[in-house]
């Protein structure tokens, strides 16, 4: 009986010290987490990293300058009353510019425009002097830097949970974060437009295809939050508004994407005016033809990207020095690039009207996944690291042919300290057709941020209706 006593302390004895050995073991696994979180926190407040993680310093042959957070003036002859229309603040003239005859040169900087020199002679781009201009409000700066520990991306990457409003993932690890970060990406909080899309087909006579007026929001982005979002939450709204054609006259489109796009598909609706009737337009989404471009690009290429995740695997390849659009004002600028000075050339934009610029860029490869429909087999997205958001997007077959390259007009606001990267141009290498989208080559024409709050009631269906010709 003594002994069964003695064995069974004992028993209990190594049941206690396993527990405490376990607990013991828990806190030093939490503490190793915390300390591995912090040290990415503090890596962001580092003189190395700004709050969003990109490389401060410079590139050691000085052609990408240092991060210095002062933004852009507005130039002279800028007009508040007509925001959209936005001169150029830097009067520069190109550096250099890459033909034919030396694109290969520059080898490792083109990626998919070596093939655009192959395919087109007379393609050019005027490199212009780099600049690092885009700067974001505090609350956005404050929130991203809670993100750096609070903000999980789980389910395989496709949800978000535990995030404030800025960017997500301030210090990427995979290629998910980075296309969330892409998602996300601070623009403004409310942005408004009035703008034309227009086809250029091989003939190079150019067609407007839709102009509009287009609403943007993001709830993600809301000031008054200061709570971490729902994981069922909205993070963006899109309303569109048609004026011309005569035939799209009085059409609507309306978007809603969520932090969850793995168990909350895109909802989208779509008012008729011949039918005067609001559908719901489940398929605006994916690889469907992208009305507002004739069917040059797909829904989800919109801003090199938009939508849902999870049907291809997104892969983080790393960084590298990349030629892309940047600080496009001549695009937001009906006098210095209208239409007819856009579409003079064939197959490509006029290069007298494109800004490129060297910058630092994140490179993800993405893979259509087994059992998943898509369009595209594979595409490659090359992201500004000061943005997240301005960039190149390569398109692939289903034979892994190049098929279509996407480049995204990008510029800083003068009035607010936000950046645009909403507006697409589209080439179609099979067809030889480009699609400028989001042009301000209209009277009265171009994007700004709205800083007052949009009703909420403004970006749901029944809006739509209400709104709808009769």
């Amino acid at each position: 009986m003594n002994h069964l006593k003695h064995i069974n302390r004992r028993h209990i004895n190594g049941r206690m010290v396993a527990v405490m050995f376990g607990l013991v073991l828990g806190a030093c696994t939490a503490s190793a987490l915390a300390a591995a979180a912090a040290q990415q926190a503090a890596q962001l407040e580092a003189p190395l990293l700004t709050a969003w993680g990109a490389e401060k310093a410079g590139n050691k042959e000085g052609t990408i300058p240092e991060y210095t957070g002062k933004g852009v003036k507005a130039p002279p002859t800028w007009d508040p009353k007509n925001p959209g229309q936005r001169p150029d603040p830097y009067g520069e003239k190109p550096l250099f510019s890459i033909t034919a005859q030396n694109a290969a040169q520059y080898a490792d900087k083109l990626d998919a425009n070596l093939e655009l020199f192959k395919r087109y002679p007379d393609f050019r781009m005027d490199i212009y002097p780099s600049h690092r201009d885009r700067v974001y409000p505090q609350y956005v700066l404050d929130n991203t830097a809670k993100n750096a520990t609070a903000c999980k991306a789980v389910d395989n990457e496709l949800k978000l949970v535990g995030c404030y409003g800025g960017f997500p993932f301030p210090n990427p690890k995979t290629g998910n974060q980075v296309m969330w970060n892409h998602l996300l990406t601070y623009q403004a909080w409310n942005l408004q437009g009035k703008v034309e899309n227009w086809i250029v087909p091989p003939s190079g006579d150019p067609v407007m295809v839709e102009r509009g007026n287009f609403w943007y929001n993001w709830p993600y982005y809301d000031p008054a939050k200061t709570e971490p979002h729902p994981s069922n939450a909205l993070f963006f709204r899109f309303l569109g508004k048609d004026e011309a054609p005569a035939r799209l006259a009085g059409g609507q489109m309306l978007v809603h994407d969520a932090v969850d796009s793995l168990n909350i598909p895109r909802n989208a609706w779509l008012y008729m005016t011949g039918r005067r009737v609001t559908k719901i337009a489940a398929e605006l989404a994916y690889d469907t033809p992208n009305p507002y471009t004739g069917g040059t690009a797909t829904m989800d290429d919109a801003q090199g990207l938009s939508g849902a995740l999870d049907r291809f695997d997104f892969r983080l390849v790393g960084k590298k020095e990349k030629f892309i659009y940047y600080n496009n004002f001549d695009l937001a600028n009906q006098t210095a690039c209208p239409i007819t000075k856009l579409a003079a050339t064939k197959r490509f934009p006029n290069p007298d009207c494109i800004r490129w610029e060297l910058h630092r860029v994140f490179v993800v490869e993405a893979k259509l996944k087994p059992n998943f429909r898509h369009l595209y087999k594979k595409r490659i997205f090359y992201w500004d690291e000061d943005s997240y958001g301005a960039g190149q997007v390569e398109n692939y077959d289903s034979e892994e042919k190049l098929m279509r390259v996407n480049n995204i007009v990008s510029y800083p606001y003068f009035e607010a300290p936000a950046g645009f990267t909403a507006s697409d141009v589209f080439m179609d290498l099979q067809s030889g057709t480009y699609t400028p989208t989001g042009l301000a080559t209209c009277n009265g024409c171009g994007w700004w941020p709205v800083s007052t709050r949009q009703p909420e009631s403004m970006f749901t269906p029944e809006a739509l209706a209400g709104g709808g010709v009769r």
